[in-house]
């Protein structure tokens, strides 16, 4: 009987050891849930925005509340964004003294972010400090990974102090090329990547810039096999890049096509929208738009094998009709304070003050560079950066210029207040966009309305908006000779021929500004424009922070305070002129041939000497082929 017992004991351990293993490897083998909540180029948007229709969108506590509502869907999910976190607001302007950005989405509970172009905005000097001070604040803050854009080692090409400033400083915050996350019983392997037209936009990051495509895949390969020798499982892998999508292609699509085991791209920078994730070799790249405009939400279903499929993809609106979070809300208003106490005041403003009640409806930004036009929105801008600068030197400024890629916003109806200008007018080198002040001929005057005539439909940022100009153009002539007319045109509405030798004053942001010296190297020396002082002297662009114009007081005039001050001089109401366009940009498209001939230039001249050239070629080989047929006919 006992002996009986102990076979039946044994039997059943058998039986329970064998149900064991049944178990755990149906549990192998079944599929897991992975939730992704994502955001990307925040742009220190706080607070809701209003669009050019007086409708809020955005806003750190209503995008807390819809976070909170999906965490409560999905316990496990993961949330990371794709760079750009900084600068769009005035709570930039204490980026490099309280690192509000990173410790706002460390409140909110990110997970992992990466950078961007306009972290950069500050200089390697900015930058460093802020990292600093957000690792140094005790607050929780986000992981942030960046796998091919680091400084310079020491011994390499342009290794220099501020190098070995950003490396301490990486390395004090804790930046690494990638990172794992482990929730629910699944990993995350969240790597972060810089593309080329990123790097193109932070000419003074002092980093340098690895091959995408090539670190990705040594990232994802490294990522994936030390998460299966350690912990036994494949990875979700997770590309946080800030490298954009255009048209359904663009850099991120060519990444995914190029690096085999992404799962999910977060394609920040272009500020796209995907309503549907773009799908190519088995990677989705996703976007949720700008400024907290949406949170995005990406579920998938986790194989034992490490595969990924979609169950579900979302862009969640953060508007007016989702109630703030109230920690959030709270933590707003503070940093809301502190940035009308330490930096408004030197200004004599406020964040909230009105500057003037706007009854037009201007365009948004997307149709201001969907084609090449003149709009009243970016005229108000260059013809204040104008005004304030003949207010602050007390001399003529015959041309202010403004691009479309550094106006970032529309101005809204209704009332404008100072924090609707700066958000509009944000972008800065090392500052709050100043204006600076440099000399052009005559000549190199009239290739800068070129730019805006050739160059912005191979570049929507290069379209241009200027004030003490008028100049028409023509879409169908030769490229960099599109214009075929251009004047000055004086405050009192008096036009005044240019002179090429002629040397004039040309005011525009320090952004722009930087621009203006690489035109040479970007048309590939067609055209030529090189900033002076006002003695002709060529100016050195890396000292242009020099030309800096500065009130009597000394004090540097911003772009945005220029605005916010050209709006308040109006008295409470916009000024008339800008309910429509005043004609100092045309464009039109001709084929009649005076139009397409009018003040041609040596492009044109080129254009029809090959031409010519080739109808003489071509005639010639006609008389030779049929003088040859006679010779044949007569024999």
């Amino acid at each position: 009987m006992k002996k009986l017992l102990k076979r039946l004991s044994a039997f059943a351990v058998v039986l329970a050891v064998a149900a064991t293993m049944c178990i755990t490897a149906a549990a192998d083998t079944k599929t897991k849930d992975v939730t992704i909540l994502f955001t990307h180029d925040l742009h220190s948007h706080f607070l809701p925005s209003v669009d050019e229709n007086g409708n809020e969108y955005g806003g750190y506590a209503r995008l807390m509340t819809v976070i909170n509502q999906q965490k409560e869907k999905y316990p496990d999910a993961i949330l990371v964004d794709g760079g750009d976190f900084a600068m769009g607001s005035l709570f930039q302007t204490a980026y490099t003294t309280h690192a509000l950005e990173l410790r706002m989405m460390g409140a909110m509970g990110y997970d992992v972010t990466t950078f961007g172009n306009h972290e950069f905005d500050y200089l390697p000097t900015g930058l460093s400090h802020m990292l600093n001070i957000a690792k140094s604040s005790g607050d929780p803050v986000p992981q942030i990974v960046i796998s091919n854009y680091l400084p310079p080692l020491e011994g390499e090409e342009n290794y220099n102090s501020d190098a070995d400033m950003m490396w301490f400083a990486l390395e004090h915050y804790g930046v690494k090329g990638y990172t794992i996350i482990e929730r629910g019983g699944v990993y995350y392997a969240v790597f972060g990547i810089f593309g080329y037209d990123a790097d193109d936009c932070a000419p003074n990051s002092g980093m340098v810039m690895e091959e995408p495509a090539v670190v990705s895949q040594a990232v994802v390969n490294e990522a994936v096999e030390y998460c299966k020798t350690t912990y036994g499982a494949e990875p979700v892998v997770i590309c946080l890049s800030h490298s954009g999508t255009s048209g359904g292609q663009g850099e991120d699509y060519e990444l995914a096509k190029a690096v085999n085991g992404i799962d999910v791209i977060i394609s920040g920078h272009t500020h796209t929208k995907l309503t549907e994730p773009i799908v190519v070799n088995d990677t989705y790249i996703v976007s949720a738009d700008e400024y907290g405009k949406n949170l995005g939400v990406v579920n998938l279903s986790l194989s034992a094998d490490g595969k990924t499929t979609l169950k579900d993809y979302q862009l969640i609106p953060v508007d007016s009709d989702v109630a703030d979070d109230e920690h959030i809300s709270a933590l707003v208003a503070k940093y809301k304070d502190d940035v009308n106490t330490n930096y408004l005041a030197k200004y004599g403003m406020g964040y909230d003050e009105v500057l003037v009640n706007n009854p037009y409806q201007f365009e948004d930004v997307a149709t201001i560079g969907a084609t090449q036009h003149e709009t009243a929105v970016c005229n108000i801008f260059s013809d204040a950066y104008k005004w304030a600068v003949e207010q602050a030197t007390g001399e003529t400024v015959d041309m202010a210029v403004t691009a479309r890629g550094v106006v970032r916003e529309s101005l809204p109806t209704g009332n404008i207040t100072v924090s609707d200008v700066f958000n509009a007018a944000s972008l800065g080198v090392g500052t709050e966009g100043e204006l600076v002040s440099v000399y052009l001929t005559g000549k190199e005057l009239k290739t800068a309305v070129e730019i805006d005539a050739s160059v912005q439909p191979l570049m929507n940022a290069a379209q241009l908006y200027c004030s003490g100009v008028e100049y028409s153009f023509n879409t169908n002539r030769m490229l960099f000779n599109k214009v075929d007319y251009v004047m000055l045109r004086r405050d009192d509405g008096t036009l005044e021929e240019i002179e090429d030798d002629k040397l004039y004053n040309v005011v525009t942001g320090m952004y722009c500004g930087e621009m203006l010296g690489g035109v040479k190297e970007t048309s590939f020396g067609l055209l030529s424009i090189e900033p002076k002082d006002k003695d002709g002297n060529l100016i050195d662009m890396e000292n242009l922070a020099d030309y800096v114009v500065k009130d009597k007081n000394g004090n540097p005039v911003k772009e945005w305070y220029a605005i916010s001050s050209y709006l308040k001089e109006m008295g409470g109401e916009m000024d008339s002129q800008y309910a429509d366009v005043d004609g100092r940009k045309v464009v039109y498209s001709s084929f009649n041939p005076s139009d397409l001939l009018r003040n041609a230039n040596k492009f044109t001249y080129a254009l029809i000497g090959i031409f010519v050239a080739l109808v003489l070629i071509a005639v010639l080989v006609i008389r030779f082929i049929i003088s040859r047929k006679k010779r044949k006919n007569k024999r």
